[in-house]
């Protein structure tokens, strides 16, 4: 019996879904939408330390949502009481120097010494689909999962010199959520260290031995950038020709304009292998903070970075201005036509646009 009545329910829901008679579906169980955070709750919980609330920070700063860039410059101005703290350093070198490996021996010296880094790297975006790599935290593994650091990629996304625009405002964010010291990586040997260098207190270039051949393809105006040249990879069998470049490099810089007032540019072998020059890089950095604030220098420097990147924001929001207004999109192509016609010469068509 029971397998008869079995049977007739199973046709009896046949025929009906042959009649239309379909039984309605059952509701599936949603689970309930999870509350956005708010501007204050996110300001805490940066400032009490929190990895996840920093994370979120940055990304509402670099939407290009325009509520989200509201919101995001509220944040920043609640949080900029608790910045200023803390001694950033830029750091770039040739192609295959090391620069993360550098980073991780180095962040994770630190981080032994009580000391919580945050690492700002700038990542190479695809000029053709604007994707980014965004390794940093594979090629720092071991300083990605120590709770002490944040390690936080951003892609260029085709800002000038490979420097994300919002890198100077995490490095804020960075400050007030306690880090005491800030790595700001670049993309490598190009336009991005004159950017890095108006925006860190020290800047460090690494480079590999045999300054003579590097030096060719390498411009002079990036030594006079660097306050310190990392000669790196002194390790094992390579270190006598580490030592020599170190000697090298030194004989150099003394013919070159300091980076820094009142500081001479210091030259270091390191091995981020064997951990051999790490501590003393960290002693010149105490140095070099010191020195800099005792006679002024260091403050200075913040100060006039401060104006650069005031005057630089006024540039980017006339640029962005200009070129969302659709009539003006719409004239620049229909003046490009004109200038590449012959009716007008480029003087000519830029009167015409901005009148």
């Amino acid at each position: 019996m029971k397998r008869e009545d079995g049977s007739r329910r199973v046709m009896e829901g046949v025929n009906a879904a042959h009649d239309g008679m379909v039984p309605a579906p059952r509701k599936k169980f949603r689970k309930p939408a999870k509350k956005a955070m708010d501007i204050g709750e996110i300001a805490e919980g940066v400032i009490e330390g929190s990895r996840l609330h920093l994370g979120k920070a940055i990304t509402l700063l670099e939407s290009s949502n325009p509520e989200d860039k509201r919101e995001g410059q509220q944040l920043l101005n609640r949080l900029l009481p608790h910045t200023g703290k803390c001694l950033r350093i830029g750091i770039t070198g040739v192609p295959g120097a090391g620069k993360s490996t550098f980073i991780e021996t180095f962040g994770e010296m630190l981080t032994g010494l009580g000391l919580r880094v945050a690492v700002l790297a700038i990542d190479p975006s695809s000029s053709l689909t604007g994707g980014s790599i965004l390794g940093d935290k594979t090629r720092m593994e071991r300083l990605a999962k120590n709770p002490k650091a944040f390690i936080r990629p951003s892609p260029t996304a085709g800002t000038l010199g490979g420097v994300h625009k919002k890198t100077r405002e995490t490095m804020l964010l960075c400050e007030a959520a306690g880090y005491d010291v800030i790595l700001v990586e670049t993309v490598g040997v190009g336009q991005s260290e004159t950017l890095v260098r108006g925006m860190v207190d020290l800047f460090m270039l690494l480079v590999l031995t045999g300054a003579g051949d590097e030096l060719q393809g390498m411009k002079k105006g990036i030594l006079e950038l660097a306050d310190a040249i990392i000669v790196h990879k002194a390790d094992s069998d390579n270190l006598p020709l580490a030592e020599k470049t170190v000697r090298e490099y030194k004989g150099i810089v003394r013919f070159l304009q300091p980076a820094t007032e009142n500081w001479k540019t210091r030259c270091l072998a390191v091995s981020s292998i064997e951990e051999t020059g790490i501590r003393e890089v960290w002693d010149m950095a105490q140095e070099f903070e010191a020195a800099g604030k005792t006679n002024g220098v260091f403050n200075n420097r913040r100060q006039s970075q401060t104006k650069d990147w005031f005057r630089s924001m006024i540039t980017d929001e006339l640029h962005s201005r200009f070129f969302d207004d659709p009539r003006k999109r719409q004239l620049v192509k229909t003046l490009e036509q004109q200038i590449l016609t012959g009716q007008l010469t480029v003087a000519q068509a830029i009167s015409q646009l901005f009148e």
